[in-house]
Order: structure tokens, then sequence, then C-alpha cells
């Protein structure tokens, strides 16, 4: 059935394709928050390891929002590694860090995703959106305060 909401079919396209880089960001910093949440060590262990939990479990509600948001303008969310690879912008951890790198890594990825928001914006704006500009102010204002809150604990 087509669908008729009031946003021509190739901005839902563009719209999409700009959410599923976001949701690849969220999933990659999800997976990597998740990773030093179980692997911080150190003498903040126990702030940093109840953050990192708090982090990581408000990015696994994010993702759901953002794939449904994605199909609900009639695209496939994307949904394996190999897809997000190709679409986050966020380097995958490898090893692990101390936790002072684990904060400045996590800093990086927060920014990372608000810009990956932004940059949709326009698009999400020009094509009269509101549901989407929705979700994106909300998660931008996320990311932010989380970036702060994070780079707050370096100095």
């Amino acid at each position: 059935m087509q669908i008729d909401i009031g946003i021509p079919e190739k901005d839902r396209e563009n719209i999409a394709k700009g959410l599923s880089k976001v949701l690849a960001d969220t999933y990659t910093l999800y997976l990597k928050t998740h990773n030093y949440h179980w692997n911080v060590t150190g003498p903040m262990f126990n702030t940093l390891h109840l953050m990192f939990e708090e982090q990581y479990t408000e990015l696994a509600g994010a993702v759901d929002l953002i794939a449904e948001r994605i199909r609900a303008l009639g695209h496939p969310a994307p949904g394996s590694y190999r897809a997000y690879a190709k679409l986050t912008s966020i380097e995958e951890e490898e090893g692990v860090p101390d936790a002072t790198e684990m904060i400045r890594q996590l800093v990086v990825g927060q920014e990372t995703v608000a810009r990956t928001a932004r940059e949709i914006f326009p698009t999400v704006e020009k094509a009269g959106d509101q549901p989407t500009a929705d979700l994106l102010t909300q998660r931008m204002q996320v990311h932010e305060k989380n970036a702060w809150m994070l780079r707050s604990m370096l100095g």
C-alpha cells in the first residue's frame, strides 16, 4: 500500500538514509559503551561502571526508536554489523583502554552521534517531517548532555 503521510518519497528516502547513519552510530556507540561497562577498572570503577550502564541502556532504547522511524517512512532499517560498519562514523574498539581513554573515546562517540543527527536536520526540516525533527532534537540533547558529563570527568 502506498504511503501518504505528506512527505514525498524522495524526501522520505533521503531522511531514512540519514537516519540509518544515526542508527549505525547509535548502535556502535551502544556496543562501545557496553564493552567499557564490562571492562572498566581503576579508582573510578563504580562511578564509571554505573554511568556506562545508564548510557548503554538509554542507547539500547534509542536504536529501537530510530529504526521504527525509518520503518514508518517506508524504508528498511539496517540491522547487521556489516551494515553498521559501512554506515557509522564511530571507530570500533578492538582492545581495552584505560578508564581515562574510555571516557575520552565516549566523548568523541557522543559528539559524533550529535553531529550525524544534526547533518540531516536541514533535510528533515525542509520536508516538514516534524516527528523525525522531534526525534533528532531529543537525540542531540541526550548526546550533548552525555558528552558534557563525560568531558567533565576529564577535568
